[in-house]
């Protein structure tokens, strides 16, 4: 109802033509990546949507996702802890890519078919929710999207908060997806892009890193204890922050973060590759997200994915992955 409702009319609710109908919708029947606290208001009747509460938080961090959700969340939502709907990995990674199966499975659990429009959010504004939708993609369910500024961007603009005990959702029945492995990038495949220049060779793929630039050039520590800082060769520094914008809630100094306008997205994109940002985004030239873990690598992910750029692969393992192996080459100078 709310797809059909904005591509009929691309307008927003005060009867003018919607700047946010042109910067999420790349065909007119295409699923909008992104929806406003008034659009997904105007979905809650639906018993076609799913909303999902996928928030993460760094290892570091004493916040608890799941407890957060059960105290409040928009109403209706259940909680997709990322962590747990995942694949083992023998370095014992968390939240890698889920098989085929499992990905079908927590999607029977949810209630989700494959007709179902699944919401995602989380309760940063913009940081883990991207990484969901990224996993909702790679296995074809296109009707995904996610929520701008999350659970904070809800309340602030006054929608209902609801606090009782979540429901339980009925089963659904969803057949075994297949994967887009195009979207996923593995270590040996990103070992073997790094020995050449891309600068070089128009073929490789360029490689954007969301940590901090610190964390990118060796000079501040990783979360994760022991683990070296750094960067893989030739890869290009792109924190997750500069694709967002920052916003405080009215009378308080709770932050929350949305992206940020599309033609100010390009501009970041420019100002961190450069001269290879218009063959990125016309397809000619394929892109790998990367980050601390595979999570806020969701965020340029989307980023470019607004952009319209066609080939955006991300590293599941990212950088824990990488800089775990002792074979890995790091580097620590910029480029």
């Amino acid at each position: 109802m709310l797809l059909a409702l904005l591509t009929r009319t691309g307008l927003n609710i005060a009867g003018k033509r919607s700047l946010f109908t042109k910067r999420t919708f790349s065909k007119a029947m295409s699923t909008p990546l992104l929806l406003s606290p008034t659009q997904l208001q105007a979905s809650l009747d639906s018993n076609q949507v799913t909303i999902l509460d996928s928030s993460w938080f760094m290892p570091n961090s004493p916040r608890k996702p799941n407890q957060e959700f059960r105290k409040k969340r928009v109403p209706g939502a259940q909680f997709l802890d990322l962590d747990e709907v995942s694949s083992p990995h023998e370095l014992g990674l968390k939240h890698m890519i889920p098989s085929e199966r499992q990905f079908a499975d927590a999607c029977e659990a949810f209630g989700i078919a494959p007709s179902s429009h699944v919401i995602l959010y989380d309760t940063h504004g913009v940081f883990s929710s991207p990484r969901a939708l990224f996993m909702f993609r790679a296995f074809g369910h296109e009707k995904s999207s996610i929520l701008d500024g999350g659970l904070p961007r809800w309340e602030a603009e006054g929608f209902p908060i609801e606090d009782k005990p979540p429901a339980h959702a009925k089963k659904a029945v969803y057949p075994t997806p297949v994967v887009d492995k195009g979207m996923i990038r593995s270590y040996d495949q990103m070992v073997s892009n790094s020995f050449p220049d891309p600068q070089s060779d128009p073929a490789l793929e360029l490689v954007i890193d969301a940590r901090s630039r610190g964390r990118f050039l060796g000079t501040e520590p990783e979360p994760r204890p022991g683990l070296s800082s750094g960067h893989i060769p030739h890869s290009f520094s792109l924190p997750f922050t500069a694709f967002l914008q920052t916003h405080t809630l009215p009378n308080s100094s709770v932050q929350y973060t949305t992206f940020l306008p599309v033609p100010e997205l390009r501009n970041v994109l420019v100002s961190h590759i450069g001269d290879h940002v218009d063959v990125v985004i016309q397809g000619k030239r394929p892109i790998t997200t990367s980050c601390g873990s595979g999570m806020t690598a969701g965020v340029l992910w989307l980023g470019l994915k607004l952009l319209g750029a066609p080939n955006v692969a991300l590293y599941d393992e990212s950088w824990t992955g990488y800089a775990s192996r002792a074979s890995s080459k790091i580097e620590k100078a910029a480029n």
